[in-house]
């Protein structure tokens, strides 16, 4: 993965996260899910960042991306919430009836391959770490489920920076150890960062 300063966003990659305002539900039958993976490739289209995994949950996603222009990632994600709010209200009959989402969507920023890895890994496992399903690649609104033989998803448009490991669900499926020393723990609330918000699914 490219070294870039922090001042440039350009060519890095982020896990973005966001939530739905007062822990609601966003997604409670497939066809939320599906609408919502139909808006996430219609901002894809719009150009300005790269997907490399994604994960849909009932009441909040995990995106990985990394903008291809500085401000890109800020635009895409402007359109994306403000886009989806305001279908997911629509379709609800819920207009001027509150924020859909808890706030602005957080980024937290890879560090190294390795950490893409780990953070890949994280994202991908969500459903099967909130008891969703026996194995990872069963949950259908995520970037595991939805390879193909070339190593594809039906959203994803950017190659991985890094090889994906050919065992990579058997990678993901297996537990992830808990921490064992205070370095460790630093570690673990850098990949879940919604550790210590009133829950980690």
């Amino acid at each position: 993965m490219p070294s870039r300063k922090r001042c440039s966003t350009s060519g890095l990659v982020f896990h973005v996260l966001n939530r739905a305002a007062k822990r609601a539900c966003l997604f409670e039958e497939s066809t939320d899910y599906q609408v919502f993976e139909r808006i996430l490739a219609a901002a894809l289209d719009r150009g300005g960042v790269a997907l490399f995994a994604y994960c849909i949950m009932p009441n909040h996603w995990h995106l990985l991306l990394s903008p291809t222009d500085d401000g890109g990632l800020s635009r895409f994600m402007h359109w994306l919430t403000t886009t989806h709010a305001r279908r997911w209200q629509i379709h609800r009959k819920l207009e001027g009836q509150g924020a859909v989402y808890q706030g602005r969507y957080k980024a937290i920023a890879i560090d190294d391959d390795q950490h893409f890895l780990t953070v890949c890994r994280y994202v991908e496992r969500n459903a099967l770490r909130a008891s969703l399903v026996e194995r990872a690649e069963d949950w259908p609104w995520s970037s595991l489920a939805t390879y193909d033989e070339d190593g594809r998803s039906r959203v994803l448009t950017a190659a991985w920076p890094v090889a994906r490991p050919s065992n990579w669900a058997d990678y993901v499926n297996t537990p992830i150890q808990r921490p064992s020393s205070k370095r460790s723990e630093q570690l673990s609330s850098r990949i879940n960062p919604l550790a210590g918000s009133g829950g980690s699914r």
